[in-house]
C-alpha cells in the first residue's frame, strides 16, 4: 500500500471539507499527531482508523484508498495473490461493517 497517496488523499479531503487536522482529528477520535502522520504517510493506519476519519469527513473509505492500492484489482489481466485477496476481502469486511451509508 501506498501511505504517501492515502495521506494526499486524507489531505486533500479535509481542505475541501474545509477541517483543519485538529477538527479532524476531534470528529474522528484519533489524536491529533496520528492524522498528521497519516497525512504525511509515516505510519500507517488501521482499517477502523480510516472508516473513522471517512465517516468524520463524510466520504467513503475507497475514495480515500483508490489510489493507493499497490494494483488495479479492476484489471481483468490482474491476478491477486491470496495475500491480496485476503486484504481486500478484510477491507470490504470493515467497510461494509463500519461505513454509515
Amino acid at each position: 500500500m501506498n501511505y504517501n497517496a492515502l495521506g494526499r488523499r486524507i489531505r486533500i479531503q479535509r481542505r475541501a471539507a474545509k477541517m483543519t487536522q485538529e477538527q479532524l482529528a476531534e470528529k474522528s477520535g484519533i489524536s491529533l499527531s496520528y492524522i498528521g502522520h497519516i497525512e504525511r504517510g509515516t505510519r500507517k493506519a488501521s482499517l477502523e482508523t480510516l472508516v473513522s476519519i471517512a465517516n468524520a469527513l463524510n466520504t467513503s473509505p475507497s475514495l480515500l484508498l483508490q489510489d493507493s492500492l499497490i494494483m488495479d484489482i479492476s484489471d481483468p489481466a490482474a491476478s491477486p495473490t491470496p495475500r491480496q485477496r485476503n486484504l481486500i476481502n478484510e477491507i470490504s469486511r470493515v467497510i461494509l461493517e463500519n461505513y454509515d451509508v
